[in-house]
Formats: structure tokens, sequence, C-alpha cells
């Protein structure tokens, strides 16, 4: 029999390795880094624990890798609500819309994951917390440039430069996120986004 090519050899390998973070992606996001054990790995992928390791190097390469298979999720979403036809008011209200069901989107994944993540890697894992600070940030500079454009196009107006008011507007989107996930409550969520709704129309519509 002959033995397979080193490149279908490599190709199962990455096919492995997309499988094992894909699989693993909403437990890390779930219950955290330390509250995630080996085992719950093991039950979820089928594979042996030596499987897991002989694709990464430890759990914490694990537990990054999840992170951002998650973030680049979300970034690909919010890029798609960004970029929509239009002018920067509609690019902002189309952000907002995507929010006021972020609960819904967010389930498969087991909540938000720069929530979920940011809180339980403060204390317990640097890079994992650098890597939500640095996901933040992008979200950030992504709703700034929008403003930016708009402002630069003469579409919209700012009290404040574009990334203080696009730091302002996220702050406002995650605090609802956590409120209504700590409360069960999706009106936190719903209401904040209505909220938002009306202050961008009436801030820096012009």
């Amino acid at each position: 029999m002959a033995k397979p090519s080193p490149d279908t050899m490599s190709k199962k390998a990455e096919r492995t390795t997309a499988y094992i973070i894909e699989t693993v992606a909403p437990i890390f996001n779930k219950f955290g880094y330390v509250g995630t054990s080996m085992s719950d790995l093991t039950e979820a992928t089928g594979l042996t624990k030596g499987a897991i390791y002989g694709n990464f190097e430890n759990k914490e390469a694990l537990a990054l890798s999840a992170f951002e298979y998650n973030r680049n999720h979300l970034l690909e979403i919010l890029d798609e609500k960004l970029n929509i036809e239009g002018s920067a008011l509609e690019k902002i209200f189309s952000l907002l819309r995507f929010y006021r069901q972020y609960d819904v989107f967010t389930l498969p994944f087991g909540g938000c994951t720069i929530l979920n993540v940011g809180v339980d890697a403060q204390n317990n894992n640097s890079l994992l917390a650098a890597a939500v600070k640095e996901t933040i940030r992008e979200i950030e500079g992504k709703i700034a440039l929008v403003l930016e454009n708009g402002v630069k196009n003469g579409e919209i107006h700012l009290p404040v430069p574009p990334l203080q008011f696009s730091k302002q507007l996220f702050t406002m989107i995650q605090g609802a996120v956590a409120m209504s996930t700590m409360t069960r409550d999706r009106k936190y969520l719903v209401n904040t986004i209505a909220y938002l709704e009306h202050l961008v129309q009436k801030e820096i519509k012009k």
C-alpha cells in the first residue's frame, strides 16, 4: 500500500487542527480558560489528549486559537455590517441593528467572546487578556473610521473626535451586553440600542 504523500498528510493535519478549534471554541468561551478541563476537550472532540496536543503546544495555545476563531467570526460580521452601501449614518444604524440581536448571534458560541474571555482572563491568562484588548481596539477603530469618513464627506457632524465617539458608543453597547448577560434580561440590550439609535440620530445626523 502506497504511503500518503506529505501534501495529503499536511492537509489532513490542517483539517484536524481546524476541527479541534471549531469544536472547542464555544467550550472555552463558555467555561473560561481555568474552567475548561482536558476531559471537556477530549469528550467534545472525540480525540485523545495526545491527539489534541499533537496539534497545539499547550492548553494556552489552544485557548488562544479558540478565542481568535470566535473573534475573527465576530469581526467578519462587523465588517459586513459597517461596509454596507450607504452613508456613515446608515452604516452605524446597520451596526446597531446587529447588536440588537447580539445575544441571539452569540448563543452558539456560548455568549459574547469579548465579555466572557475579557473578564475570565484578567487574573489568569495575560495573553488572552491582551488579545481581548487588541480586539476591542480593532472594533473601536473600525467604527471610528466610518465616523471619520462620514465627517469628511459632510454626512455627519460629531461633538467629539471620531475615536472618542466610537469608544463611548462601544462602551455603552458592551455595557448593555454585560447587563443582559448577567441578568438574563435582554431588555437591557434592546433598550440601550434603542437609546443609542435615538442618540445617534439626534447628536450626529446633519
